[in-house]
């Protein structure tokens, strides 16, 4: 029986005849329906950083998780992303970035297709991709450190339209060596590319960051067609969110100089408040909850703004700032009435913030020079860059450790998490870990 399929997956029965064995079981997985515990892009579901299911009870961390399978890989930062029994992740193979689709049950591959050449870091974080790709329905959108950003088939990997930041939008790749003035101007033309894109509807918002042809670029998501461009600042690090605000859908960008927000339907920029650090180093994820955006950095503290609007005139004002939690890479999630978020110390601190005021409530120090934090309903799962997994009750009264494993290396990577099997991506290997039976 068809009924009840994806209009996606029905077109692609037609092409799966004569189709080799390896399609035919990416058919087969495309044949699911979309899961309520897939991870399809960067930060889960919505985009929120974690997932509620009533169904998964992560109670308990496994004294010794054994993993269900593992497999070898090239390097890179990207994470993992999960949708209808298909994992898909990035890494450098033989000089190029490429991207591989794997049946998320077994890690057996399905496809791998070049998306870019590597380029040359001087950093500690090493080569390889920095941008997680994005699942949405029968296609996987990827996008390369130095702006190759392609829309793939999910069942073979093959090219359905891509675009250039360089060559279409003068976004040059700089590299972090360059002597060339404008790489000051940029961190994600130094380091890599990293603000992974989203969609709404019909159409996807692409961090190009090009100061001349639009920091915030919208496509149709099927053609590729350009629907218009946002913008004049450089990218930085962070991910693109969409939410409606103050009655109106906007995409929400954190660019290397500002945060703003812009019409989705129309690309006007709607406000815009800057926000500057001297090496441009905006990194987290911006959290929308209701008429509010909360944006972290390195320089500037966590700071919550509220955005309104009169008769078509818009507003930003500072419900509050706590300038002593400054986060240099992750993004802070909210769960209820707390924020949970990465703050600084000898190590990183993982704090509790009150959502309301931004007041600390608890830290706990000892994680690596980076750490994750990933929501399962009240519970949080938090990596660290050593490898070492926590599972930390979501409270606000006190830091409650709940048990702890090491099965990974050292990643900067954040996991994704889907049918009770955490998947993290080091720098030599993908894991996949039964957590919740």
């Amino acid at each position: 029986m068809n009924r009840g399929l994806p209009t996606a997956i029905l077109r692609l029965q037609k092409r799966v005849v004569n189709a080799s064995p390896s399609l035919l079981l990416a058919f087969a997985l495309l044949s699911q329906p979309l899961l309520a515990t897939d991870w399809p892009q960067w930060r889960g579901p919505d985009r929120s950083g974690g997932v509620k299911d009533p169904a998964l009870r992560l109670e308990k961390m496994p004294s010794d998780p054994k993993p269900v399978w593992q497999i070898e890989v090239g390097p890179g930062q990207a994470s993992p992303v999960l949708s209808q029994g298909v994992l898909v992740f990035m890494d450098g193979i033989n000089g190029q970035e490429t991207a591989h689709a794997l049946d998320a049950a077994t890690g057996k591959e399905l496809w791998r297709m070049e998306v870019g050449p590597m380029v040359e870091f001087q950093n500690a974080y090493g080569e390889g991709p920095r941008c997680t790709p994005l699942i949405d329905g029968d296609r996987v959108y990827v996008q390369s450190c130095n702006g190759e950003f392609k829309c793939l088939s999910l069942m073979n990997g093959k090219l359905i339209w891509g675009i250039s930041f360089e060559k279409q939008f003068e976004a040059v790749w700089f590299g972090n060596k360059s002597p060339d003035p404008g790489s000051k101007e940029t961190a994600s033309r130094r380091h890599g590319n990293n603000g992974s894109a989203i969609i709404d509807k019909d159409r996807i918002f692409v961090p190009v960051g090009s100061p001349t042809k639009g920091t915030l670029v919208a496509f149709d998501k099927k053609t590729g067609k350009q629907l218009w461009a946002a913008g004049s600042d450089n990218t930085a690090y962070s991910s693109v969110m969409v939410g409606t605000l103050a009655g109106v859908r906007q995409a929400i960008h954190f660019t290397a100089d500002a945060l703003m927000g812009v019409d989705a339907a129309t690309g006007k920029v709607l406000w815009r408040e800057p926000l500057k650090t001297g090496a441009k180093r905006h990194v987290a994820t911006p959290v929308i909850d209701g008429d509010t955006v909360t944006v972290a950095s390195t320089s500037i503290g966590t700071i919550r703004f509220r955005i309104s609007q009169s008769g078509g005139v818009w507003k930003t004002e500072r419900a509050w700032e706590n300038s002593a939690i400054k986060t240099v890479i992750g993004s802070p999630m909210q769960i209820g009435k707390n924020i949970f978020t990465i703050g600084p110390g000898s190590k990183c601190d993982l704090v509790c913030l009150d959502a309301a005021t931004g007041t600390e409530k608890w830290k706990e120090s000892g994680l690596g020079d980076y750490a994750s934090v990933t929501g399962v309903n009240d519970c949080l799962l938090v990596l660290d860059s050593t490898g070492e997994l926590r599972l930390v009750r979501a409270t606000d009264s006190k830091y409650e450790e709940l048990g702890r494993a090491h099965f990974a290396g050292k990643t900067w990577a954040s996991p994704a998490f889907g049918n009770g099997k955490f998947y993290v991506k080091d720098g030599s290997k993908l894991t996949a870990v039964q957590l919740v039976p």
